[in-house]
C-alpha cells in the first residue's frame, strides 16, 4: 500500500492483496447494513464509519483483520469476544475464518447509540 494515495473505501480495498479484497467488501456491506445512515472516510489511513462521530474502523492486516469500536463495546461484548484475541479498542478476526456478522452488526449498532447519546448530551451542555 506504500505510495498510493488512499482516498476512499474503495481506493482502500484495492489496495489490499486479491485474498483480502472480498472479506473486506463484506465487513463494508455488513456495517453498511447495521449503519445504513453512516457516511464512509478514511481516518488514520483506515476505512470508518462515521454517525455523529466515528462509529468504528475496520482494517486488514498480515494475520487478521482489525475491527475497532471503541473501547467500552470491548468490555460490553466481552463474553461474545471471548474467542477473539482483544485489546482496549481493538478486536483481531482471523484471516481464515468468516467474520461473526451478528456480533460486528451487534456492535456497529450499540455505537450508533452511544454517539447519539454523547451528540444529545454536548447539545444539552450548549
Amino acid at each position: 500500500m506504500k505510495n498510493i494515495k488512499i482516498e476512499n473505501i474503495d481506493d482502500y480495498i484495492a489496495a489490499q492483496s486479491f485474498e483480502k479484497r472480498d472479506t473486506l467488501e463484506k465487513f463494508r456491506t455488513i456495517i453498511q447494513r447495521a449503519a445504513p445512515k453512516a457516511k464512509e472516510v478514511i481516518s488514520y489511513g483506515m476505512p470508518a464509519f462515521k454517525q455523529e462521530g466515528i462509529l468504528v474502523y475496520f482494517a486488514a492486516f498480515r494475520n487478521h483483520y482489525g475491527f475497532f469500536p471503541t473501547a467500552i463495546p470491548i468490555v460490553v461484548f466481552k463474553k461474545e469476544l471471548l474467542p477473539y484475541k482483544t485489546s482496549k479498542g481493538a478486536i483481531q478476526f482471523p484471516l481464515d475464518k468468516p467474520l461473526p456478522v451478528r456480533l460486528i452488526q451487534a456492535i456497529v449498532k450499540y455505537r450508533i447509540a452511544e454517539n447519539i447519546e454523547m451528540a444529545a448530551l454536548k447539545k444539552g451542555k450548549k
